[in-house]
């Protein structure tokens, strides 16, 4: 019998636009991947359990809009957030940077306690102007999870997720257990998403501030 969190775990995707944090998300939830995805304006919610061991977690995730216009909205996704996803293009290094800077607002104006997964996404691209040693020795030296994920291919998109909720269970070992295979099961939750962008009773797209007790989430 498998057990349910009571509560869900917040987690905030950030970073600049077009670095395909919604292409991530799409990836996770429906195993599919779009072309000039429509840009997350504000932001939007997106309900996904994951089957950990005898476990089931429940991730509320916050795709936010990277639109320099939205940025002054981005920190009220911090509040009550669990965990982040910071993503940056691989074949950007402006992006990666960015990123940087990401981390550091979040840590000065979200929860003290936040588990931070760093994703370099696009490594289906030929051109690549982030070594992935640069970007791991960054998130080794402040503490971070690392993946170089592709939301195109889909190549390593569960294990971020997997590996974000274990932190969130106290399970330490959960970078090494999915970078090494050892992944559990992210239900794809096929009854809950419909093909408009991802969206559901379960989804707002066109939130311009984060509602909790909304009825996406």
């Amino acid at each position: 019998m498998i057990d349910q969190t009571n509560s869900p775990f917040k987690i905030v995707l950030l970073g600049d636009s077009s670095v395909g944090k919604s292409s991530l998300v799409l990836r996770l939830c429906q195993d599919k991947f779009v072309e000039n995805l429509e840009p997350t304006i504000g932001g939007s919610c997106i309900i996904q359990n994951i089957e950990i061991e005898e476990s089931e977690v429940k991730l509320k995730i916050w795709d936010t809009a990277g639109q320099e216009r939205f940025h002054s909205l981005t920190p009220l996704y911090y509040r009550g957030a669990k965990g982040a996803v910071i993503v940056y293009d691989i074949s950007n290094f402006e992006s990666f940077e960015r990123a940087k800077d990401w981390i550091l607002e979040l840590r000065e104006n979200g929860e003290s306690d936040s588990k931070i997964v760093l994703v370099g996404n696009k490594i289906d691209l030929e051109t690549k102007a982030v070594e992935d040693t640069t970007a791991q020795k960054f998130a080794d030296k402040n503490g971070l999870l690392f993946f170089e994920t592709s939301a195109k291919t889909g190549e390593f998109v569960n294990q971020i997720f997997l590996a974000l909720a274990k932190l969130l269970l106290g399970k330490n070992s959960a970078n090494s257990e999915v970078q090494n295979g050892q992944t559990d099961q992210i239900p794809n939750n096929e009854n809950d998403y419909t093909d408009n962008n991802f969206g559901s009773q379960n989804v707002n797209l066109e939130s311009k501030e984060p509602k909790e007790n909304s009825g996406c989430c």
